[in-house]
């Protein structure tokens, strides 16, 4: 599974791609990281990931809009988000444009692992 990881924190996509490497997640290849909505955008169309996380306050592009423009480049893709961001209305908002899981931060990493664990066996 190729995953894609967007968010405009260098230290949480460095931590979620580390995370990478927990034996539970070992399908998992991380085809590309992006700061902003655009950059995750063009990399998506690029690369067909099936997965990508999402933070939904960025720079250029955010989060929401994002997800509306990448599911429809890639209808296929499980969208995990990652936010701080305590709003409900977003994040339902959020679910109902296509996201299939909804973490916030801060989190553990067993949080992370089990948020990707249940993305990946959703049918």
């Amino acid at each position: 599974m190729k995953l894609l990881i967007v968010d405009d924190s260098n230290m949480i996509r460095t931590r979620i791609a580390s995370l990478m490497r927990d034996a539970r997640l070992s399908d998992i290849d991380v085809v590309g990281l992006a700061r902003d909505g655009k950059a995750a955008l063009r990399l998506a169309i690029q690369e067909k990931p099936d997965m990508m996380t999402l933070d939904l306050t960025m720079p250029e592009m955010d989060g929401i809009a994002c997800l509306e423009e990448v599911m429809k480049a890639v209808p296929s893709i499980s969208v995990l988000v990652v936010s701080a961001l305590d709003d409900k209305p977003t994040a339902i908002k959020a679910l109902k444009l296509g996201a299939r899981g909804f973490i916030r931060k801060p989190f553990t990493d067993e949080q992370l692992v089990q948020a990707f664990l249940q993305l990946i066996n959703q049918p």
